[in-house]
């Protein structure tokens, strides 16, 4: 739900290359604060590049990213995770060697209020039980569904205003995902704006606010989810083998 009329965060026009590869093609994207918003398109349609750049692992070649009103593109990512943008990546890329307690540490590890670590942690046990009863396991050992649950932990230690999330149903069985996605909407319930680059379309929409479609680095349909899983041409493209 909207509660506020600027945008949490946004993409103005941005373009980004890799080399003279142009990816991303004058994309516009709005998020506003309490919202689910997915970003929905094929294989190699530029929806990891849009997570990256919005992060900074990618600098816009024109167009900006605002956080809060603000210019953020070309800041570092440790200074964007500071100002409130965290990332679950697509196949969770834990530390495996490490332990569940020390993979969750990492999420935290540019925060200095001690006291609101702990609130967070308790957090994060009070969402996945199971990670509390695995914390001095190694995080390669666990289930890819535990991977799961401490990859999103790891993410929310950081305390953030937008969650991004990149393939969260990638890998995982059917009653997990479905299972995955309440999880994303207690998140959301809490206050957390999520950002979601997803295939699994009807999944997706079926919790989201809104949704953009990209194609070949464009966005080429957005409108609210019930929109989107009504419109024709989305139907044909993404939704015809559940329809």
């Amino acid at each position: 739900m909207t509660t506020n009329h600027e945008p949490i965060l946004e993409l103005r026009n941005v373009s980004t290359h890799y080399g003279p590869i142009q990816v991303l093609r004058n994309v516009d994207v709005e998020l506003y604060q309490g919202e689910i918003i997915c970003l929905l398109g094929g294989n190699a349609s530029g929806k990891t590049t849009t997570l990256k750049t919005i992060l900074g692992y990618v600098v816009p070649s024109d167009g900006e990213v605002r956080l809060d009103g603000e210019k953020v593109s070309g800041l570092s990512t440790k200074e964007l995770v500071v100002r409130g943008i965290s990332m679950v990546p697509e196949n969770r890329r834990l530390f495996k060697r490490m332990t569940v307690r020390e993979n969750l540490n990492m999420g935290s590890y540019l925060r200095t209020d001690k006291d609101g670590i702990a609130e967070d942690l308790e957090g994060v046990f009070k969402l996945f039980p199971r990670a509390k009863e695995r914390l001095n396991q190694r995080a390669g050992t666990l289930s890819g569904g535990e991977q799961q649950m401490v990859a999103v932990g790891r993410a929310l230690m950081a305390r953030p205003k937008v969650l991004l999330m990149d393939e969260p149903s990638m890998g995982l069985a059917p009653i997990l995902v479905a299972q995955n996605f309440e999880i994303i909407q207690q998140i959301n319930e809490a206050g957390v704006t999520v950002f979601m680059v997803e295939q699994n379309a009807n999944m997706a929409l079926s919790i989201a606010d809104r949704g953009y479609v990209l194609q070949t680095g464009q966005i080429v349909l957005s409108d609210t989810a019930e929109g989107l899983l009504a419109n024709p041409a989305m139907k044909k493209a993404y939704l015809g083998e559940l329809d």
